[in-house]
């Protein structure tokens, strides 16, 4: 505990850390006051509703509402949250190997990626627009009383899709704003103050549900997923490098670390987006005329809802997030460019020649850590979806306090922000000196 206070003072008496810790701190309480801005014109007492028909914090609702910090329940100014902006910078990922402007950019360094930032920024105001028409689309169609916002109406649509747009924008803005001045990576900071945000809610909603020996199973649980995430999401393969240096023919010993979870939360986020098609789909089915549609639609709603997962949904859930992983992991490491950098610094990996057997052998590495990887992402994101099922059986709707899913993305946003804090205290020591 001494050691404890003895950091934080240090942290406080580190005038450009302090400076940075109080602008985040400002700008997320800018974020949590926008999250609470209701757009005039929509009835928040049945999105409230819906919210809670939908199977709780496992529906996809729920689960969206989480991410943006409740501010769906409010239907709120950043009701899409940084949603469209996190597509975009896929979409511009994935471009980035496809079209050879986008990877001559890629390749100048700064420059190129600053217009490569312009670029998903471009990208993220019509991603924006289309999508807030989409998601109030769905809300109206999950809602079993009528319209909630009426979409045939142009002249209500076009402020509202307008001012969630605008809402999204400011987010992103915000974001990049911390990134510039306050701890970093300020896109995930913000996605990490919307889950922390719905904390105390589960919370609350666990101790009106359960009795004392659920919430004690809760909360072991969620220490228990807690370490685990930390644990992988801090293991890495260390491939051994020797380097030749000009003093005497020396040889200088180094490692190359491969992360075993490679590709972040990006397939869970490609996973989700896929596996939440067949239900929406399903929304629009069962109201169609046509009895086959009909029967469609009854079908994907049985075993592909995210309110009430089946093995079927979560059998697909895991092969989606399978094959997302190794995708993305084939195109953010290239084999063939580490073994040429490597090559160019004059080292070589011991028991490999330099060229083609080197990169043989970080391709294969590569792949076993992709399978690892996916395997860790799997586990996370479906076993919370069982433990969930188990615990409602005898306790209604029961839910960890924190999804697997934003579990990874919490512990990373923490990891990350005390690599960022370690850092600045090693330089204000430095510049001591």
């Amino acid at each position: 505990m001494e050691k404890l206070f003895s950091t934080l003072k240090q942290i406080w008496a580190t005038p450009k850390l302090r400076q940075q810790i109080l602008f985040t701190i400002f700008a997320l309480v800018l974020f949590r006051l926008a999250a609470h801005v209701t757009i005039p014109g929509a009835d928040v007492e049945k999105i409230r509703f819906i919210l809670d028909q939908q199977g709780g914090a496992g529906s996809m609702l729920s689960i969206f509402s989480m991410l943006t910090g409740g501010a769906m329940e409010n239907f709120s100014i950043v009701l899409m949250g940084l949603t469209p902006f996190i597509n975009a910078s896929i979409i511009m990922q994935l471009l980035g190997v496809i079209v050879p402007s986008l990877e001559e950019l890629k390749k100048e360094g700064e420059v190129g990626q600053k217009k490569i930032n312009q670029y998903t920024r471009l990208l993220t105001v019509p991603l924006a627009f289309v999508q807030s028409y989409g998601m109030m689309l769905l809300i109206n169609r999950f809602s079993p009383g009528g319209a909630i916002v009426d979409t045939g109406d142009f002249t209500i649509m076009l402020p509202m899709m307008l001012t969630v747009t605008a809402g999204t924008m400011f987010l992103m803005w915000l974001g990049e704003l911390i990134s510039e001045k306050g701890l970093g990576n300020g896109v995930s900071i913000l996605i990490f103050a919307g889950i922390v945000a719905t904390v105390p809610t589960q919370i609350a909603g666990a101790l009106q549900a359960a009795q004392l020996p659920v919430i004690l199973g809760l909360v072991i649980a969620t220490i228990a997923l807690a370490i685990f995430v930390i644990y992988v999401s801090e293991a890495d393969r260390r491939v051994p490098v020797v380097y030749a240096t000009r003093r005497g023919g020396a040889q200088q010993r180094s490692f190359l670390p491969m992360k075993v979870n490679q590709a972040g939360m990006i397939p869970i986020i490609f996973a989700v987006s896929l596996v939440s098609m067949p239900s929406i789909l399903a929304q629009f089915f069962t109201k169609s005329s046509t009895p086959l549609l009909v029967q469609t639609g009854e079908f994907f709603l049985k075993y592909f809802n995210p309110g009430s997962p089946s093995s079927w949904y979560n059998l697909f859930y895991g092969l989606l997030i399978f094959g997302f992983t190794f995708f993305y992991v084939s195109i953010t490491f290239e084999p063939k460019k580490v073994a040429e950098n490597i090559q160019k610094r004059g080292g070589y990996i011991p028991g490999y020649r330099p060229g083609p057997e080197t990169v043989n052998f970080l391709d294969e590495t590569s792949s076993r850590l992709a399978f690892w990887g996916a395997t860790f992402l799997a586990v996370v994101a479906i076993v919370p979806m069982l433990f969930q099922g188990w615990m409602s059986g005898g306790a209604g709707t029961i839910s960890l306090f924190i999804s697997g899913a934003g579990m990874i993305i919490v512990v990373g946003v923490v990891l990350d922000i005390i690599r960022r804090i370690n850092a600045q205290l090693v330089m204000h020591d430095y510049d001591k000196i």
